[in-house]
């Protein structure tokens, strides 16, 4: 599995307590772009939508447009992009407790050549659990650098 797009700043301001893999429903200039990795997670989040069915979407995501194709200037970066997700997958992650949000975590090429997008249900964290992350990150740069 080849990693295209990491959200680094997720686990920094939630607490993942679950995750999953979606397919994401995408045109072919953005495979190619986000093959490029010309796209950025900062601030996307998943939404689920109540139609007659429920659907999962993910939401603010900023894929560039690919340079070289035609359709590139009149498409829409930051559109709303359907997840291919089975009703029992959506259902589970309408059934999580209060305060929780669903984060698009990376995007990776999965088996086949698919894209594919692993989201996590995550807690926001308190400025105090932030203060503590930056803390154990020092301390294993420390550990690290005195091994070396």
């Amino acid at each position: 599995m080849k990693t295209l797009v990491n959200n680094r700043k997720a686990a920094f301001d939630y607490t993942i307590s679950h995750e999953m893999v979606a397919g994401l429903v995408l045109s072919g200039s953005e495979v190619k772009s986000l093959k490029a990795s010309q796209a950025s997670l900062k601030g996307a989040y998943v939404s689920i939508r109540h139609s007659p069915n429920p659907e999962a979407y993910l939401v603010k995501a900023h894929i560039t447009p690919y340079k070289y194709s035609g359709s590139a200037k009149n498409a829409d970066p930051e559109k709303d992009r359907k997840l291919l997700l089975n009703k029992s997958e959506i259902s589970s992650l309408i059934g999580k407790e209060k305060g929780t949000t669903i984060i698009p975590l990376e995007i990776f090429v999965g088996r086949k050549g698919l894209i594919k997008l692993k989201i996590g249900i995550g807690k926001g964290k308190k400025k105090y659990d932030k203060r503590n992350s930056i803390k154990k990150r020092e301390v294993l740069r420390r550990i690290k650098r005195q091994e070396d």
